[in-house]
C-alpha cells in the first residue's frame, strides 16, 4: 500500500490542503483486507462472530405441518363439500377423535367427520390441513360446533418448510452472528459454526502529562480518558484488545510500542503525538519503520489523524505489518476519529459484510453556524415529537475536549463538507449512538 511518497515529518507538517473525510475513508477501504483465518466454535460462543462460511439448511423447518394456535384440526376439504359447510350454514359438527400435543401426536389418520384436538405446535394428523381456533367452536361432549363462515381451508396450519425449506441458504457468510441468527441455527441443529477469527488491535496513549486512574494527578498532569474509551468501544466491536497504556513522550520509548504491537496484532491505535508540535514523536517515528501519510483532515473535531501501515522489520512492508491509526489526543477528537474512520475499517478486516451506521435526517432546533470546506460532527440531543417528526440541538459546549457533551448526547450531526450555515428548522443529517456507542 502506498500513501505518500514523502512521509518525512517536514512534509506531513507542511500538507496545504486537509484531506476531505471521503477521500480519507477512501484510501482506508483501499488499504483494509479482511482477515483469513477460521476457526470454528461452538454455538454459544459465536454471538457477534463473523460467520466464515454459508449455511445450508439440512432440514426442513418446521419439520413437519404442525398447528399455529390452540384448536381442532380436521379437514378442510369438508368446507367446500356439501351439506351443511358447503351452503354456509351454521353450525357445523364434527366429532372429536383425540389430541395432539407438541412431542405428543396424534396416532392415527383422521377420518371424515373427525376432527383432533389440538395444541400450538403439534404435529398436524394425517388427512387434517385447518385448525379452527378453540374459542370459536362450542363443545358439547365429544362433538364440536363452529360456524364454516369463520374459517378457511388451511387456517392456522404452519407448513413443513415454510420457515426454511432443507437445501435453502439460512445464512451467508460475513453475517456478524446476532441473537437470531443463533436460534436459528439451533433449530437447524446446528451446534458449531466456523468463524473468521477476532480482529487483534493493540493500542497506548502518548504523554508525559498523562496519569492513569489510580496514580496521584500532579501539577499540569491529567488523567488519560482515553484508553478508556478506546477499550470500551473496541470491545463493543468483539474485537481481541491489547492495552499498551501509557507511553513515554520519547521517541525511543514509542518507537519500541509501536514495533511490539504490529509484530503481534492487525492493528495499532494511538492517542496523541500525531500533530505538528515538537513533542509529538509518534508521527515522526512511524516514518521510520513504515508507510505512512499523515493528514491534516478537513474536518471537526479530529483534524489530525495519521494512517497507514507498520512494519515490525526493519523496513516498511507494502504487504504486511499491521494498520496504523494515530488518533488525535483530545478526548472527543479520539471518539469522533474512530467512529468515522477505526470502526469502518476493523468491521471491513473482521470479513463482516454489515451496512454503515444508521442516518437520517432531523430537524435543527438551533441555528448553527458552519464553515464550507470541512465536514463537523457536532454532539446533538434528538428527540421526537408526538407525530413521530424528529429534531436535533446541538449539545451546549462543543470543544473536543469536552468529553462530557459526548456523555449527554444521545447522536452525531454530521454537516457536510460543501454545507454552510444551518437556518433554525432546516434538516441536519444525524447518526444516533444507539447501536454505534
Amino acid at each position: 500500500m502506498t500513501i505518500s511518497n514523502d512521509t518525512s515529518g517536514q512534509a506531513r507538517a507542511a500538507a496545504p490542503n486537509p484531506l476531505p473525510v471521503d477521500a480519507a475513508r477512501t484510501l482506508i477501504r483501499q488499504a483494509v483486507r479482511p482477515v483469513e483465518a477460521v476457526e470454528r466454535v461452538a454455538l454459544r460462543a459465536a454471538l457477534d462472530r463473523v460467520l466464515a462460511e454459508n449455511i445450508v439448511s439440512p432440514i426442513d423447518v418446521p419439520a413437519h405441518d404442525n398447528a399455529a394456535m390452540d384448536g381442532y384440526a380436521f379437514d378442510g376439504a369438508a368446507l367446500s363439500g356439501s351439506g351443511a359447510a358447503a351452503e354456509g350454514q351454521a353450525p357445523f359438527t364434527l366429532v372429536v377423535a383425540g389430541e395432539a400435543r407438541a412431542g405428543h401426536p396424534f396416532d392415527r389418520a383422521c377420518g371424515l367427520g373427525e376432527c383432533v384436538r389440538i395444541m400450538t405446535g403439534a404435529p398436524m394428523p394425517a388427512g387434517c390441513d385447518t385448525v379452527v381456533p378453540q374459542e370459536l367452536v362450542t363443545r358439547t361432549g365429544s362433538n364440536v360446533a363452529f360456524d364454516t363462515r369463520q374459517i378457511v381451508r388451511g387456517a392456522n396450519c404452519r407448513r413443513a418448510g415454510e420457515d426454511l425449506a432443507r437445501g435453502r441458504a439460512a445464512l451467508e457468510a460475513g453475517r456478524i452472528l446476532r441473537p437470531a441468527d443463533l436460534g436459528l441455527l439451533a433449530s437447524l441443529g446446528v451446534a458449531e459454526v466456523a468463524v473468521r477469527r477476532r480482529v487483534r488491535v493493540a493500542f497506548f496513549s502518548t504523554g508525559d502529562e498523562l496519569r492513569s486512574v489510580g496514580e496521584p494527578l500532579d501539577t499540569g498532569c491529567v488523567y488519560d480518558s482515553n484508553r478508556y474509551t478506546l477499550y470500551a468501544m473496541l470491545t463493543r466491536m468483539n474485537v481481541e484488545v491489547l492495552d499498551l497504556g501509557v507511553v513515554r513522550d520519547e521517541p525511543g520509548a514509542i518507537e519500541a510500542a509501536l514495533r511490539a504491537a504490529a509484530a503481534c496484532v492487525d492493528v495499532v491505535l494511538t492517542s496523541g503525538g500525531v500533530s505538528v508540535g515538537d513533542a509529538d514523536f509518534t508521527a515522526r517515528m512511524t516514518a521510520t519503520f513504515g508507510d505512512v501519510a499523515f493528514w491534516q483532515l478537513a474536518m471537526r473535531p479530529g483534524r489530525p489523524l495519521a494512517f497507514g501501515r507498520l512494519s515490525a522489520g526493519a523496513h516498511a512492508s507494502s504487504e504486511g505489518g499491521a494498520l496504523f491509526f494515530g488518533l488525535p489526543g483530545n478526548p472527543v477528537a479520539v471518539m469522533v476519529s474512530f467512529y468515522q474512520f477505526v470502526r469502518g475499517a476493523l468491521i471491513a478486516m473482521s470479513g463482516a459484510n454489515a451496512p454503515g451506521p444508521l442516518q437520517f435526517a432531523a430537524a435543527s432546533s438551533a441555528p448553527i453556524k458552519k464553515r464550507p470546506g470541512r465536514t463537523e460532527f457536532l454532539r446533538g440531543v434528538a428527540t421526537r415529537d408526538g407525530a413521530g417528526q424528529w429534531s436535533v440541538v446541538p449539545t451546549p459546549a462543543q470543544g473536543s475536549g469536552v468529553l462530557s457533551s459526548m456523555s449527554r448526547a444521545n447522536c452525531f450531526i454530521v454537516l457536510g463538507h460543501d454545507q454552510g450555515d444551518v437556518a433554525a428548522g432546516a434538516p441536519v443529517d444525524i447518526i444516533p449512538f444507539e447501536g454505534l456507542v
